[in-house]
C-alpha cells in the first residue's frame, strides 16, 4: 500500500516471512508476491497449488517490468522458478533470480560443497562484480 515503492518490479517469494527477510536488508524498494509454497510432486504440490493464477492477474496491467524470484536455492525452489521462467517466456518481463554463492566475509574452508559448487559455477567476470552491473 506504500505509494513510494517502486510499482514496476515484484518479487515472488514462497511464504509471508521470506518478506521480512528481505526488507531486513533494505535493498528491495519494490512489490511482493506471495506463493504460499513450491513445487514438490514428492508432496503433491503442483502449479496450481500456488498463488501462480494471481501473480498473472498482476502482470496483466503491463506495469511490471521485472520479477524477481526469490525462492530458496533448493531443488523445489529451483523448479518453481523454473517453472515461473517458462510460464512468463513469452512476455518482455525481465526474470531475475537472487544470487547464490558465498556469503561476505566467510572462509571458502567453511562452506558446505553445494554452495561452494554453485559459486563456482555462478561466478561472474571481476570488472562486472566490482561495478555492481552484471
Amino acid at each position: 500500500a506504500d505509494p513510494s515503492r517502486d510499482r514496476s518490479r515484484i518479487c515472488i517469494v514462497e511464504e509471508p516471512f521470506d518478506i521480512v527477510a528481505i526488507e531486513r536488508t533494505r535493498a528491495f524498494k519494490g512489490l511482493y508476491h506471495v506463493l504460499h509454497g513450491v513445487i514438490s510432486p514428492v508432496n503433491g504440490i503442483g502449479p496450481e497449488d500456488l498463488k501462480l493464477k494471481e501473480l498473472l492477474i498482476r502482470l496483466r496491467d503491463g506495469t511490471i517490468t521485472e520479477l524477481i524470484v526469490a525462492t530458496n536455492p533448493n531443488l523445489e525452489g529451483e523448479a518453481t522458478a523454473m517453472y515461473i521462467h517458462q510460464l512468463l517466456a513469452d512476455t518482455e518481463i525481465r526474470i531475475t533470480v537472487l544470487a547464490r554463492g558465498l556469503p561476505s566475509g566467510s572462509d571458502l574452508e567453511y562452506a558446505d560443497d553445494s554452495t561452494l559448487a554453485h559459486a563456482v559455477g555462478s561466478r561472474s567476470i571481476l570488472s562486472d562484480a566490482q561495478d555492481g552491473s552484471n
